[in-house]
């Protein structure tokens, strides 16, 4: 899926408590590119190429997902923990600096490193996310029939890990054909790879602890940046489902003006897994909001 893409396996990438798997390769400045649930780094194998011709690209598992073994389970894995790996990883990788871009889960981490580094981040696009705070004040009876899990996997171990447990493989192709709109929009070979992955219940917990740090840790460091009037220093680029986001008084834009002074963005067609679904009208937004950074990147 990623030719010409060096593996973290033959670089053995261990930094901040994780030992690091996922795929870089290209030349350029660089760019990291983060997954979301339940997927992988695989869910980027239409992006990354295409930026690969102008970018280097970094695409990791992230801290318990996939194949991205945690080395220290205590404390809990927040996104704040989470971004300080990150860091770390990059550091290792020989980069300082670089733009992210984040796509469900791993967009949360990505304005979370942001917030926590600003000084490693030139820019910053974010898949389908708006800030953890926002979502969770903006939840009513849609939001939650339709994202159950946020609040199933929140609940305190392991009764999540247990019910997960009964039938991994029925579960996660139940939450893909949701967020596709059917198995049949997703690759086959994407598909193995994310049932395999789940198949762990290393992974399973993973995603279960991410679910929990979102509700609690993840919440209210948000709450304290919005209360210390912290806000990102990046350029931020926005991408939602329009279909997702009907009905919704508020754009992603409106939110995330309130957290960064250069917001742009749209909403584009297909649902949730935009990587995936709507690879090319991502990476039309993608292309020219890096491009404009390109001599911000280029003298790091």
């Amino acid at each position: 899926m990623f030719r010409g893409f060096d593996h973290f396996n033959t670089l053995d990438v261990i930094a901040g408590d994780v030992h690091f798997k996922g795929v870089t390769g290209g030349m350029g400045p660089p760019v990291l590119l983060l997954h979301g649930y339940p997927q992988t780094h695989v869910v980027w194998r239409y992006i990354a190429p295409v930026l690969a011709r102008s970018y280097t690209i970094v695409a990791p598992d992230l801290p318990g997902y996939g194949e991205s073994r945690t080395l220290a389970s205590a404390p809990r894995w927040t996104k704040r923990r989470v971004a300080h790996a990150l860091v770390d990883m990059m550091q290792a990788l020989g980069h300082e600096r670089f733009a992210i871009v984040g796509h469900d889960r791993g967009a949360r981490a990505g304005y979370r490193l942001a917030l926590d580094h600003p000084s490693r981040v030139t820019a910053y696009a974010s898949l389908t996310v708006v800030p953890t705070i926002d979502a969770f004040e903006a939840v009513d009876k849609a939001f939650a029939m339709n994202a159950f899990h946020w609040f199933m996997l929140a609940q305190p171990a392991d009764l999540p890990e247990r019910m997960l447990a009964a039938d991994p493989d029925a579960f996660i192709e139940r939450a893909l054909a949701k967020m596709a709109g059917g198995l049949e929009r997703i690759d086959a070979d994407a598909l193995d790879a994310y049932r395999r992955a789940f198949r762990d219940p290393a992974v399973r917990h993973a995603m279960c602890e991410d679910y929990r740090a979102a509700a609690h840790e993840d919440a209210q460091h948000d709450a304290d940046d919005r209360a210390a009037g912290n806000r990102l220093a990046c350029p931020v680029h926005v991408l939602w489902s329009i279909e997702e986001r009907k009905g919704q008084a508020r754009t992603p834009l409106d939110i995330w003006r309130a957290w960064a002074d250069e917001v742009s963005g749209r909403g584009i067609g297909g649902g949730h897994l935009q990587p995936e679904e709507s690879h090319d009208e991502v990476l039309n937004e993608l292309v020219p909001f890096l491009q404009r950074h390109w001599k911000t990147n280029e003298a790091q």
